[in-house]
């Protein structure tokens, strides 16, 4: 068995990554958390009935998008059913359908479906990647699971810097794990007090730093409650494009 990372040898190999073919490379590999570790491993073990014939990722799930984006999507972790079985951040779930979607009518996706990694999906001017990297029991990562995946939002955002003027955070813990990665890469201090999450809730942005944005998570039970709804995250998303400079 592969033994787990240290968080210093996280923190290296996210901090050494010269590009973002080489970090999504490292992310993939991870293995610093041993619950999300055994978690992930034993949902491809086990699959769902629907997805028995498939073979699972059952890894870490690296970012996707274009390495000069303007806009992020920060979204929480990957669905045990959804990234941890496509490989691909929101690929495979409800959840997806819906980002896609939303992104497909807003100029940011050549399609408005994202069914696995080989699909043809392409996203414009938009790079999406997850505070946690790991699909978590409950959808629930621990802070210090948040904590120990830090060094790779960090490295990521770093590389997409000199393009990024906007990120759209889905859910308030997005939002809280955007402010260390703020500090990090900017070298900036959060405003006091921190601007609280909020869907539509902006945190403008100051000198080099990008806008932040809240968003409802794309969850089914905001979607399904009417909680978000598809003109809500229309807005959001237009909203985005105007702050990224897209129109």
């Amino acid at each position: 068995m592969t033994p787990a990372q240290t968080a210093d040898q996280v923190a290296g190999q996210a901090a050494t990554a010269p590009d973002l073919t080489a970090l999504d490379a490292r992310v993939s590999d991870c293995r610093a958390c041993p619950r999300l570790v055994a978690w992930r491993e034993s949902v491809a073990a086990q699959r769902r009935a629907a997805f028995r014939d498939q073979e699972y990722w059952g890894r870490p799930v690296p970012g996707f998008g274009p390495a000069d984006a303007p806009l992020a999507i920060l979204g929480l972790a990957p669905a045990a059913h959804g990234g941890n079985r496509t490989g691909r951040i929101f690929t495979g779930d409800r959840s997806g359908d819906v980002l896609f979607a939303a992104l497909h009518r807003a100029g940011l996706a050549n399609q408005p479906t994202s069914v696995a990694r080989d699909d043809g999906l392409v996203l414009h001017h938009t790079r999406i990647f997850a505070a946690v990297r790991c699909a978590p029991p409950d959808n629930k990562p621990t802070p210090a699971e948040r904590d120990a995946c830090a060094p790779w939002l960090h490295r990521e955002v770093d590389l997409i810097r000199p393009t990024l003027r906007v990120v759209v955070a889905l859910g308030g813990f997005a939002w809280a794990a955007w402010w260390p990665a703020f500090t990090r890469v900017y070298r900036h201090r959060p405003p006091v007090p921190r601007p609280p999450f909020g869907h539509g809730a902006l945190a403008e942005p100051s000198g080099d730093t990008p806008a932040l944005l809240g968003c409802y998570h794309v969850s089914q039970q905001n979607t399904f409650t009417g909680r978000l709804t598809p003109s809500m995250l229309d807005d959001v998303l237009g909203r985005a494009k105007q702050l990224a400079g897209l129109g």
